[in-house]
C-alpha cells in the first residue's frame, strides 16, 4: 500500500510518501511562505528524489482540518486536483488526530494544541494503549481553560504539542494541575508522515472519499463570517 499525504493545516507545509511500513520520503518546512508557493514544488522535489511514479500510489491523504482556513483550502484543492488527475481516492485525516499520532506510544495523555485565536484552541485528548490510538475527546474548538479543566479531571500526566504550545504556555502553567511536559522539536508540529500513517489505517478500513466529495472540516466559522453574523445579529453556535 502506497500513500501520498499532504498537510497544510497550519504554519508547517509537509508532504510525505509511505509504502506499507516504510516512509519513503518526507519534506517538511516551517517557514514564512504561503502553502500555495511551497506544496507543489515540495511534492515535485520529493517524487523526483525517490523516483516515484504518482500513478503507483493507492490513495492521496490530506490533513482535512481544523486549522488555517487558507491552508486547508490550499491543501484540499491540491489533493483534489491530484486525485482527479490520477483517478485515486482521497483519505481525509482529522488534523488534530494526525498531530497526536506524532507521539504514538507515549504513556501520557496526549493533548495537541493549535492556536485558533481569540484564546481558543483546536485540540483533543488521546491515549495510546495496546498498539492503538484511543480518542478520549474528539477534536474540537474550545477555550484553552476548558481543555485544561478536562485534563485536570482525568488526573493523569499530560504531554502537549502543536503551534499552540508557545501561545498557551502561561495558561498551562497556571491552570494545569497534573504533571505535564512538552514534545520536542522534531515531533511537535504537523508532519505529513503522521497523516499518511493514519490514512493507511483508514484506507484499510474503507474510509475513503471520491475527490469531488472531499471538503475541509473547519469546526468553526471564519472571522469574516463571524463578523458578518454579528452585524446581522445572528446567533453564532459554531464557536
Amino acid at each position: 500500500m502506497k500513500i501520498l499525504a499532504v498537510d497544510s493545516s497550519g504554519l508547517v507545509a509537509s508532504v510525505a510518501i509511505i509504502c506499507d511500513e516504510n516512509m519513503l520520503g518526507e519534506y517538511t518546512v516551517n517557514y514564512k511562505k504561503t502553502h500555495s508557493q511551497t506544496l507543489l514544488p515540495m511534492l515535485a522535489d520529493l517524487t523526483e528524489m525517490i523516483d516515484l511514479d504518482l500513478n503507483t500510489v493507492d490513495a492521496i491523504a490530506v490533513a482535512a482540518g481544523p486549522g488555517s482556513f487558507t491552508g486547508l483550502r490550499i491543501g484540499s484543492a491540491t489533493v483534489k486536483g491530484l486525485a482527479l488527475a490520477l483517478n485515486k481516492p482521497v483519505v481525509a485525516v482529522p488534523t488534530v488526530d494526525a498531530l497526536a499520532y506524532n507521539l504514538w506510544g507515549h504513556s501520557d495523555v496526549v493533548c495537541p494544541l493549535m492556536d485558533a485565536r481569540r484564546n481558543q484552541t483546536y485540540t483533543g485528548l488521546y491515549r495510546f494503549a495496546r498498539g492503538e490510538m484511543h480518542i478520549i475527546k474528539q477534536q474540537c474548538a474550545v477555550d484553552i481553560r476548558e481543555i485544561l479543566t478536562e485534563i485536570n479531571h482525568i488526573g493523569e500526566p499530560a504531554v502537549f504539542l502543536g503551534d499552540g504550545v508557545p501561545v498557551f504556555k502561561d495558561a498551562i502553567k497556571e491552570h494545569c494541575h497534573v504533571p505535564y511536559s512538552f514534545a520536542p522539536a522534531h515531533i511537535n508540529k504537523q508532519r505529513a508522515a503522521a497523516v499518511a500513517s493514519l490514512a493507511a489505517i483508514y484506507y484499510g478500513q474503507g474510509k475513503v472519499e471520491k475527490p469531488e466529495e472531499h471538503k475541509p472540516e473547519y469546526l468553526r466559522l471564519s472571522q469574516a463570517e463571524r463578523e458578518r453574523m454579528e452585524k446581522m445579529n445572528v446567533p453564532n453556535t459554531n464557536c
